[in-house]
Parts: structure tokens; sequence; C-alpha cells
């Protein structure tokens, strides 16, 4: 199978160039399914039922998110109860929603696993423990296919996980601080990536206007952080392909609004 998965989604402006150009990047590299980290998708926080539709209309599969899934909580329980979304899995069980989903692609099983960090983020149950025993589980289900969504501010955390688990799962991929890094890597049969990066504005702060946050850097006082409305913007996105639970190769496409593309292959360790 070969799955694509997208960065943190920030605003209007990640939503129209994934409008514009997914469901062509689908047809042109052949890919099964799509998942994308979309807590950010709504104005810059949160994700709103019409935005959540807009996005799977555009070829999007299935959605998750991170600390700032609940930022619209009342959509996002909706969401969570009718839509294919998750929230990270580590949130205690009392919270509504589900952070793994077991999907088929092409007659096989995949499992998507979204968990959240611990440096910097909502309390939540411990991510290492916690995924120990749901790949453990996983596996004894014989569901081999195991893509996660690590959603955590430290990168010193998201290389941990990858430790843990390189060839026990088919991928891993970080995100959260829109922010892309440039270690990307199969090892043992598992592609990493540190962070995805954004996708959405590329010339502001993390898809941000920049006034509010050098405003408080420069005065100690902050406010409402703003999607601007005009930027260049950027799209991200991971390919990968599976066989038998193994990545095999992979690649990173950055395709900007001026249409030009810078596409990295995965070293293989």
């Amino acid at each position: 199978m070969r799955i694509a998965f997208i960065g943190d989604i920030v605003g209007r402006p990640g939503r129209r160039i994934i409008k514009d150009k997914l469901i062509q990047l689908k047809k042109e590299f052949d890919i099964d399914f799509v998942i994308a980290n979309a807590e950010n998708a709504s104005h810059g926080f949160g994700l709103t039922v019409k935005n959540c539709d807009e996005l799977l209309a555009c070829g999007i599969d299935i959605i998750t998110g991170g600390n700032h899934s609940f930022d619209k909580k009342k959509e996002m329980i909706t969401l969570l109860e009718t839509k294919p979304v998750l929230r990270p899995d580590n949130y205690p069980d009392t919270v509504p929603g589900k952070g793994l989903d077991i999907v088929e692609v092409n007659g096989e099983k995949l499992a998507v696993l979204n968990l959240m960090g611990i440096y910097g983020m909502p309390n939540t149950n411990n991510p290492f423990n916690h995924a120990t025993e749901t790949v453990e589980k996983l596996i004894a289900d014989g569901v081999n296919n195991i893509f996660i969504d690590f959603h955590a501010e430290a990168t010193s955390e998201k290389r941990i996980m990858m430790k843990m688990f390189e060839g026990k799962v088919s991928a891993i991929i970080g995100t959260h601080t829109h922010i892309g890094t440039d270690d990307m890597e199969i090892a043992k049969g598992t592609f990493y990536i540190t962070d995805m990066g954004l996708t959405g504005c590329r010339d502001k702060v993390i898809g941000m206007d920049e006034k509010v946050p050098i405003a408080k850097v420069t005065t100690g006082i902050g406010g409402h952080f703003d999607v601007a409305n005009n930027c260049k913007t950027i799209l991200q996105l991971a390919v990968i392909d599976i066989e038998d639970g193994k990545a095999v190769e992979g690649f990173k496409l950055k395709l900007y609004n001026d249409l030009e593309r810078v596409r990295t292959q995965a070293i293989i360790n």
C-alpha cells in the first residue's frame, strides 16, 4: 500500500492549497490513503464540522489531532462521533472519541494511532507506555501496518518514540512545531520524520500573522494569534510505500504556491 501524510494544516491558506492540489497529487503518485493532522485547520485553532467536511472532500481519508483538538469542543465532539477524526489516544478514557482506528486499504488492515507528548502539553497518560501496550496488542491481533502521528513539542520525545518502535511499526511522523525537520529516514522498516512541518503560510510565524508573536516577545504582552489571509503557502506531503508492515520506500514533497517542488527521498539506514 502507498499512504501519505500531511502535517499540521493551518487555517484557510492550508485548506486552500489542499483543495487546489491534493486530488491531483493523489492521482499523480498513485496514493491509496491520506492521513492529515488538522487540529489547526479552522482559524488556526481547532476544527469545525464545515472545515472537516471540506478537507475530507479534498481527498483526506482520516484526520488526526493534538493539543488543539478540543479548542472548538462542541464541534469536535460531534466530529469524533460522526467523522473519521481522531484525537490523541493517550487522553484519559473519559475523554470523548478515540485515537486509534483500523481501516482497510487495498484489502489490508492499517492502524492509524494518534499520540500526544508530555513536555508543554495537556495532562495525558504516558504516551510511551500507552504506545507499547497498543502496538503489542495490534501486532497480536494481526495488524502489522501501523502508522503513528506523534504530536509533541520536544524533539527528544519524538526521537525516543522512534528508537522504541523502529522495526515494530511502519511509520512514525512527528507533528506540532509546524517547522519541518530534515532527518527523514527508514530504519528497520520504520519511516520517520521528527516533524512534518505545517501546510499553510510559509512566510509567517508557524503559519500565523507575525504581529502578535513579535509584540509578545518584545513587550511580554501577547494577544490572539491570527492566520494571515494573504501569504506564500506550502503543502508538505510524506509518501510511504508499505509492504508486510515495513516501509520499503518513502519521500517528502514540498509544494509551493508558485508550483515549485522539492522532493527528498528517505535514506534507508
